[in-house]
């Protein structure tokens, strides 16, 4: 079995099942993968620690968001649960020292279904979600190594974020297209920059190296994910893109594939 690649995607918000662009770049970039066995995500909103792993049984999804039409609220993803790739993710990690909990009545929230009710429509990939039990960027690129194997057996790992996140700057008022403010295009072209070029060291250290890193990422939650996505795949990198770029009311939603 050929290995599954990691993604990194910016997620969006409920909203993005009406950007009709958005929407068909997440599903062309699911029908260049092959079929996974199981999907296991990391989701930018939830942190819980000790790792907490969540529903292995299909159960309702999170809304985790308020003020929105009830049309949101209606969206529905009944994916299979996944209590087989729950218990290697308990193995992997628990061997290597990380303490995992169970959640077991919290379903997929909207940075989990959101995305995959896009890319994975029918809902017949058993998914299984992760909390980030931290926001340290070292840490969470250990667990993703430590979750590494599990590529090998067909898994799909995702991180779900947005590569910046600054609701203070969204302009919604205006064209989802328009020119982005200066503080996320430097970010953006800082970030694409530093993982073409496989620099860690300055990923992890975000916070002072990259241009506007705190208008970027006012709380880190949303960039954290990648770096699981990377610990995933630093031993073994293969080729990475950028699968998708371009800006949503001035938010990057730079989406990255690697292996």
């Amino acid at each position: 079995m050929t290995a599954q690649p990691v993604l990194y995607l910016s997620h969006g918000a409920p909203p993005l099942a009406d950007d009709a662009l958005w929407t068909e770049q997440l599903a062309r970039w699911s029908t260049g993968l092959a079929r996974p066995a199981a999907i296991l995500i990391v989701s930018a909103h939830w942190e819980e620690a000790p790792l907490a792993i969540g529903a292995t049984e299909t159960v309702p999804l999170t809304y985790d968001f308020w003020g929105f039409p009830e049309r949101y609220y209606q969206v529905r993803y009944p994916a299979p649960g996944a209590p087989e790739l729950a218990a290697k993710v308990r193995k992997l990690l628990r061997g290597k020292g990380t303490p995992v909990q169970d959640e077991p009545a919290r379903g997929l929230d909207h940075g989990a279904y959101v995305p995959l009710v896009e890319m994975f429509p029918d809902a017949d990939v058993p998914v299984l979600q992760i909390s980030m039990p931290t926001l340290d960027p070292a840490t969470l690129l250990e667990i993703g190594r430590k979750l590494a194997p599990l590529r090998d057996e067909g898994v799909l790992i995702i991180g779900s974020g947005f590569f910046t996140h600054n609701l203070s700057g969204l302009s919604m008022s205006r064209d989802p297209g328009h020119t982005p403010p200066a503080w996320s295009s430097e970010f953006d072209d800082w970030g694409d920059r530093a993982i073409a070029e496989h620099d860690l060291d300055a990923l992890v250290d975000f916070q002072r190296k990259a241009p506007a890193a705190r208008l970027a990422h006012p709380r880190t939650e949303h960039f954290a994910p990648l770096f699981v996505a990377l610990g995933a795949t630093v031993d073994s990198p293969g080729e990475q893109r950028a699968v998708i770029d371009g800006f949503w009311y001035g938010l990057s939603k730079r989406s990255w594939q690697f292996g």
